[in-house]
């Protein structure tokens, strides 16, 4: 009898842990995008600061996976809900300009990661 109890204890366990799913609670990356420099000349005293950017992001895994991919909103800003780990951002950049290269970040347990990302206008 003691034996039918802790073979059935044993597959209840099992069975939880299979179709367990990680999902993000109280962690991922949060920040902004900025754009610049947007000025085509910049005079000494005078001040040119970068701009918000609104752009697509991907974000991977080390190894090349797909986890999500978001667009920042008007003011650049974005916030997404990642499970604890290491991951790369990377901004998409269809035209080849503006650019901003890959971005390697960790998430933490309960943390949301802060990213300011700077994408190159090419203005010179």
């Amino acid at each position: 009898m003691n034996m039918k109890l802790l073979i059935g204890v044993l597959i209840l366990v099992l069975a939880t842990c299979t179709i367990y799913s990680p999902t993000p609670r109280g962690s991922g990356i949060e920040g902004q995008v900025l754009l610049g420099p947007t000025c085509p000349v910049v005079q000494e005293g005078q001040d040119c600061p970068d701009q918000p950017y609104q752009a697509t992001l991907t974000v991977t895994s080390q190894n090349g996976v797909q986890v999500a991919q978001f667009q920042s909103d008007e003011q650049g800003r974005f916030r997404v809900s990642l499970v604890p780990g290491e991951y790369i951002l990377h901004p998409e950049s269809p035209n080849g300009i503006p650019f901003a290269g890959d971005q390697s970040f960790t998430v933490e347990t309960g943390r949301y990661t802060q990213i300011t990302l700077h994408y190159d206008s090419g203005i010179r």
